[in-house]
Protein backbone atom coordinates (compact mmCIF):
# COMPACT_ATOMS: atom_id res chain seq x y z
CA UNK A 1 0.00 0.00 0.00
CA UNK A 2 3.04 2.51 0.66
CA UNK A 3 4.71 1.63 -2.52
CA UNK A 4 1.30 2.53 -4.64
CA UNK A 5 0.93 5.59 -2.51
CA UNK A 6 4.15 6.74 -3.13
CA UNK A 7 3.83 6.29 -6.92
CA UNK A 8 0.29 8.09 -7.13
CA UNK A 9 2.35 10.92 -4.89
CA UNK A 10 5.07 11.26 -7.43
CA UNK A 11 2.99 11.00 -10.46
CA UNK A 12 2.08 14.66 -9.68
CA UNK A 13 5.30 15.64 -10.91
CA UNK A 14 4.97 14.44 -14.42
CA UNK A 15 1.34 15.60 -14.65
CA UNK A 16 2.98 19.16 -13.68
CA UNK A 17 5.65 18.97 -16.29
CA UNK A 18 3.42 18.74 -18.70
CA UNK A 19 1.43 21.86 -18.23
CA UNK A 20 5.05 23.03 -18.86
CA UNK A 21 4.53 23.73 -22.37
CA UNK A 22 1.37 25.34 -22.79
CA UNK A 23 2.05 27.53 -19.73
CA UNK A 24 5.48 28.73 -22.37
CA UNK A 25 3.98 28.76 -25.07
CA UNK A 26 0.76 30.78 -23.92
CA UNK A 27 1.54 33.06 -20.31
CA UNK A 28 5.30 33.58 -21.16
CA UNK A 29 7.55 36.02 -23.00
CA UNK A 30 9.19 34.29 -26.08
CA UNK A 31 12.72 34.42 -26.72
CA UNK A 32 14.03 34.20 -23.01
CA UNK A 33 14.55 30.54 -22.78
CA UNK A 34 17.92 30.69 -20.24
CA UNK A 35 16.37 32.90 -18.33
CA UNK A 36 13.30 31.90 -18.20
CA UNK A 37 14.66 28.52 -16.64
CA UNK A 38 16.82 30.98 -14.07
CA UNK A 39 13.88 32.43 -12.38
CA UNK A 40 12.43 28.48 -12.48
CA UNK A 41 15.20 27.49 -10.30
CA UNK A 42 16.87 29.76 -8.26
CA UNK A 43 13.76 31.58 -6.38
CA UNK A 44 12.05 28.16 -5.77
CA UNK A 45 15.72 26.80 -4.56
CA UNK A 46 16.16 29.90 -2.54
CA UNK A 47 12.46 29.94 -0.90
CA UNK A 48 13.36 25.67 -0.17
CA UNK A 49 16.07 26.75 1.18
CA UNK A 50 14.70 29.35 4.16
CA UNK A 51 12.49 26.32 5.01
CA UNK A 52 15.01 24.11 5.33
CA UNK A 53 17.65 25.88 7.07
CA UNK A 54 20.94 23.74 6.12
CA UNK A 55 23.42 24.12 3.67
CA UNK A 56 25.81 21.57 2.22
CA UNK A 57 28.93 20.20 3.73
CA UNK A 58 31.92 18.65 2.81
CA UNK A 59 31.45 16.64 -0.30
CA UNK A 60 28.01 17.95 -1.43
CA UNK A 61 29.18 21.17 -1.99
CA UNK A 62 30.20 19.88 -5.17
CA UNK A 63 27.59 17.34 -5.72
CA UNK A 64 25.17 19.23 -5.02
CA UNK A 65 26.39 21.87 -8.42
CA UNK A 66 26.85 18.52 -10.67
CA UNK A 67 23.29 17.45 -9.48
CA UNK A 68 21.90 20.99 -10.11
CA UNK A 69 23.97 21.48 -13.73
CA UNK A 70 22.24 17.65 -14.76
CA UNK A 71 19.14 18.24 -13.33
CA UNK A 72 18.47 22.02 -13.32
CA UNK A 73 20.64 24.39 -15.00
CA UNK A 74 21.18 22.08 -18.83
CA UNK A 75 17.82 20.36 -18.66
CA UNK A 76 15.93 23.23 -17.83
CA UNK A 77 17.78 25.51 -20.45
CA UNK A 78 17.54 22.49 -23.09
CA UNK A 79 13.46 22.28 -22.33
CA UNK A 80 12.69 25.69 -22.66
CA UNK A 81 14.57 25.79 -26.18
CA UNK A 82 12.73 22.53 -26.70
CA UNK A 83 9.29 24.38 -25.53
CA UNK A 84 9.84 27.41 -27.38
CA UNK A 85 11.35 25.66 -30.88
CA UNK A 86 8.60 22.95 -31.13
CA UNK A 87 4.80 23.37 -31.02
CA UNK A 88 2.53 22.01 -27.72
CA UNK A 89 3.82 18.82 -26.63
CA UNK A 90 6.19 17.79 -29.45
CA UNK A 91 9.18 18.67 -27.13
CA UNK A 92 7.79 15.96 -25.24
CA UNK A 93 7.79 13.35 -27.47
CA UNK A 94 11.57 13.61 -27.78
CA UNK A 95 11.91 13.29 -24.20
CA UNK A 96 10.28 10.47 -23.96
CA UNK A 97 13.61 8.69 -24.57
CA UNK A 98 14.41 9.19 -20.36
CA UNK A 99 13.10 6.54 -19.08
CA UNK A 100 14.88 3.73 -21.18
CA UNK A 101 18.24 6.23 -20.44
CA UNK A 102 17.49 5.76 -16.89
CA UNK A 103 17.35 2.42 -17.17
CA UNK A 104 20.78 1.78 -19.23
CA UNK A 105 22.38 4.15 -16.40
CA UNK A 106 21.08 2.20 -13.58
CA UNK A 107 21.90 -1.02 -14.93
CA UNK A 108 26.02 0.49 -15.50
CA UNK A 109 26.11 2.52 -12.29
CA UNK A 110 23.75 1.05 -10.06
CA UNK A 111 24.06 -2.34 -10.90
CA UNK A 112 20.57 -3.12 -11.13
CA UNK A 113 18.78 -5.36 -13.15
CA UNK A 114 17.97 -4.89 -16.49
CA UNK A 115 14.54 -6.56 -16.91
CA UNK A 116 12.93 -7.62 -20.82
CA UNK A 117 9.72 -5.70 -19.29
CA UNK A 118 10.68 -2.70 -18.60
CA UNK A 119 12.54 -2.26 -21.92
CA UNK A 120 9.12 -3.28 -23.54
CA UNK A 121 7.52 -0.83 -21.70
CA UNK A 122 9.56 2.07 -22.03
CA UNK A 123 9.85 1.26 -25.89
CA UNK A 124 5.95 1.16 -26.07
CA UNK A 125 5.74 4.26 -24.12
CA UNK A 126 7.82 6.37 -26.66
CA UNK A 127 5.49 4.88 -29.63
CA UNK A 128 2.73 5.76 -27.35
CA UNK A 129 3.78 9.28 -27.22
CA UNK A 130 5.24 9.45 -31.07
CA UNK A 131 0.98 8.83 -31.55
CA UNK A 132 -0.36 11.19 -29.87
CA UNK A 133 2.62 14.29 -30.86
CA UNK A 134 4.13 13.62 -34.16
CA UNK A 135 0.96 14.13 -36.30
CA UNK A 136 1.63 15.34 -39.72
CA UNK A 137 0.91 19.28 -38.68
CA UNK A 138 3.57 18.86 -35.93
CA UNK A 139 6.78 21.07 -36.70
CA UNK A 140 10.37 19.06 -36.59
CA UNK A 141 12.47 21.91 -35.74
CA UNK A 142 15.84 20.31 -35.52
CA UNK A 143 17.38 22.79 -33.07
CA UNK A 144 14.26 21.83 -30.91
CA UNK A 145 14.70 18.26 -31.19
CA UNK A 146 18.39 18.25 -30.33
CA UNK A 147 17.40 20.41 -27.12
CA UNK A 148 14.85 18.10 -26.18
CA UNK A 149 17.29 14.80 -26.60
CA UNK A 150 20.19 16.52 -24.65
CA UNK A 151 17.99 17.76 -21.92
CA UNK A 152 16.64 13.84 -21.47
CA UNK A 153 19.84 12.38 -21.54
CA UNK A 154 20.81 14.75 -18.64
CA UNK A 155 18.11 14.40 -16.42
CA UNK A 156 18.39 10.69 -16.90
CA UNK A 157 22.62 11.12 -15.47
CA UNK A 158 21.26 13.75 -12.89
CA UNK A 159 18.48 10.96 -11.70
CA UNK A 160 20.63 7.92 -11.75
CA UNK A 161 23.68 9.94 -9.87
CA UNK A 162 21.51 11.54 -7.35
CA UNK A 163 20.48 7.74 -6.38
CA UNK A 164 23.58 6.64 -6.20
CA UNK A 165 25.18 9.72 -3.83
CA UNK A 166 22.09 9.45 -1.43
CA UNK A 167 22.52 12.42 0.61
CA UNK A 168 21.89 12.10 4.42
CA UNK A 169 18.77 14.77 4.39
CA UNK A 170 15.37 14.90 3.42
CA UNK A 171 14.49 15.31 -0.19
CA UNK A 172 12.97 18.53 0.65
CA UNK A 173 17.17 19.70 1.77
CA UNK A 174 18.03 18.11 -1.13
CA UNK A 175 15.66 19.45 -4.09
CA UNK A 176 16.91 23.07 -2.15
CA UNK A 177 20.33 22.35 -2.77
CA UNK A 178 20.01 21.23 -6.12
CA UNK A 179 17.29 24.28 -7.28
CA UNK A 180 19.90 26.83 -5.58
CA UNK A 181 23.08 25.56 -7.17
CA UNK A 182 21.27 25.07 -10.84
CA UNK A 183 19.43 28.34 -10.21
CA UNK A 184 22.97 30.09 -9.66
CA UNK A 185 25.04 28.24 -12.60
CA UNK A 186 22.07 29.66 -15.31
CA UNK A 187 22.74 33.45 -14.05
CA UNK A 188 25.44 34.31 -15.47
CA UNK A 189 24.82 32.58 -18.55
CA UNK A 190 21.47 34.04 -19.30
CA UNK A 191 22.99 37.55 -18.14
CA UNK A 192 25.31 37.23 -20.89
CA UNK A 193 23.08 35.26 -23.98
CA UNK A 194 20.04 37.04 -23.54
CA UNK A 195 18.76 40.61 -23.24
CA UNK A 196 16.97 41.69 -20.15
CA UNK A 197 13.16 40.81 -20.24
CA UNK A 198 10.68 43.06 -21.34
CA UNK A 199 8.29 44.54 -19.06
CA UNK A 200 6.35 41.69 -17.55
CA UNK A 201 2.51 41.60 -18.12
CA UNK A 202 0.25 39.92 -15.52
CA UNK A 203 0.18 36.71 -17.94
CA UNK A 204 4.21 36.72 -17.47
CA UNK A 205 4.31 37.10 -13.87
CA UNK A 206 1.73 34.64 -13.33
CA UNK A 207 2.97 31.77 -15.64
CA UNK A 208 6.67 32.87 -14.23
CA UNK A 209 5.36 32.11 -10.30
CA UNK A 210 3.82 29.14 -11.41
CA UNK A 211 6.81 27.61 -13.12
CA UNK A 212 8.96 28.55 -10.05
CA UNK A 213 6.41 27.52 -6.53
CA UNK A 214 4.85 24.65 -8.80
CA UNK A 215 6.85 23.30 -11.75
CA UNK A 216 9.91 23.97 -9.59
CA UNK A 217 9.48 23.34 -5.81
CA UNK A 218 6.35 21.23 -5.61
CA UNK A 219 7.13 18.97 -8.51
CA UNK A 220 10.93 18.23 -7.76
CA UNK A 221 10.27 17.63 -3.80
CA UNK A 222 7.70 15.28 -4.99
CA UNK A 223 9.79 13.61 -7.73
CA UNK A 224 13.26 13.16 -5.51
CA UNK A 225 11.32 12.18 -2.62
CA UNK A 226 9.81 9.30 -5.17
CA UNK A 227 13.44 8.39 -6.47
CA UNK A 228 14.71 7.87 -2.73
CA UNK A 229 12.02 5.73 -1.69
CA UNK A 230 11.48 4.03 -4.65
CA UNK A 231 14.41 3.83 -7.14
CA UNK A 232 15.10 5.99 -10.27
CA UNK A 233 14.16 2.48 -12.62
CA UNK A 234 10.54 2.52 -11.06
CA UNK A 235 10.05 6.58 -11.24
CA UNK A 236 11.51 7.23 -14.83
CA UNK A 237 8.61 5.41 -16.36
CA UNK A 238 6.37 8.01 -14.78
CA UNK A 239 7.71 11.08 -16.89
CA UNK A 240 5.99 9.53 -20.29
CA UNK A 241 2.61 11.05 -18.21
CA UNK A 242 3.56 14.32 -18.96
CA UNK A 243 3.38 14.39 -22.51
CA UNK A 244 -0.73 13.24 -21.94
CA UNK A 245 -1.08 15.81 -19.76
CA UNK A 246 0.31 18.20 -22.64
CA UNK A 247 -1.78 16.97 -25.25
CA UNK A 248 -4.88 16.89 -22.77
CA UNK A 249 -4.27 20.74 -21.67
CA UNK A 250 -3.50 21.66 -25.17
CA UNK A 251 -6.82 20.34 -26.14
CA UNK A 252 -8.61 22.32 -22.94
CA UNK A 253 -6.90 25.76 -23.67
CA UNK A 254 -5.30 26.30 -26.44
CA UNK A 255 -8.63 24.08 -28.37
CA UNK A 256 -5.61 21.87 -30.14
CA UNK A 257 -7.45 18.93 -31.76
CA UNK A 258 -7.83 15.49 -30.17
CA UNK A 259 -7.41 12.88 -33.07
CA UNK A 260 -8.22 8.79 -32.68
CA UNK A 261 -4.65 7.93 -33.33
CA UNK A 262 -3.78 10.36 -30.23
CA UNK A 263 -6.43 8.82 -27.87
CA UNK A 264 -4.91 5.41 -28.99
CA UNK A 265 -1.21 7.02 -28.20
CA UNK A 266 -2.86 7.49 -24.57
CA UNK A 267 -4.08 4.18 -24.24
CA UNK A 268 -0.23 2.84 -25.14
CA UNK A 269 1.49 5.30 -23.11
CA UNK A 270 -0.91 4.60 -20.01
CA UNK A 271 -0.20 0.36 -20.82
CA UNK A 272 3.10 1.00 -20.81
CA UNK A 273 3.51 2.85 -17.74
CA UNK A 274 1.49 -0.03 -16.17
CA UNK A 275 4.23 -3.03 -17.83
CA UNK A 276 6.84 -1.10 -15.93
CA UNK A 277 5.34 -0.28 -12.59
CA UNK A 278 4.41 -4.40 -12.66
CA UNK A 279 7.34 -5.05 -13.55
CA UNK A 280 9.22 -3.59 -10.96
CA UNK A 281 6.45 -4.08 -7.98
CA UNK A 282 7.45 -8.05 -9.31
CA UNK A 283 11.19 -7.44 -8.14
CA UNK A 284 10.09 -5.85 -5.31
CA UNK A 285 7.49 -9.01 -4.03
CA UNK A 286 10.39 -10.98 -5.15
CA UNK A 287 12.65 -9.63 -2.60
CA UNK A 288 9.91 -9.24 0.33
CA UNK A 289 9.39 -12.72 0.01
CA UNK A 290 13.07 -13.54 0.28
CA UNK A 291 13.48 -11.23 3.19
CA UNK A 292 10.45 -13.40 4.60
Amino acid sequence: MTRHFDLLVTAITPAIWGSTYVVTTELLPAGYPLTVAMLRALPAGLLLLLLVRELPKGVWWGRSFVLGALNFSFFFAMLFVSAYRLPGGVAATVGAIQPLIVVVLSWILLGSTIRVLSIVAAIAGMAGVALMLLTPRAGLDPVGIVAGLAGAVSMAFGIVLGHRWRPPVSPLTFTAWQLTAGGILLAPVAWLLEPSLPVLTRANILGLLYLCLFGGAVAYVLWFRGIARLGPSVIAPLGFLSPVTAVILGWLIVNQDLTPTQLVGMAVVIASVWLSQRAQFAKFRKADSKGT
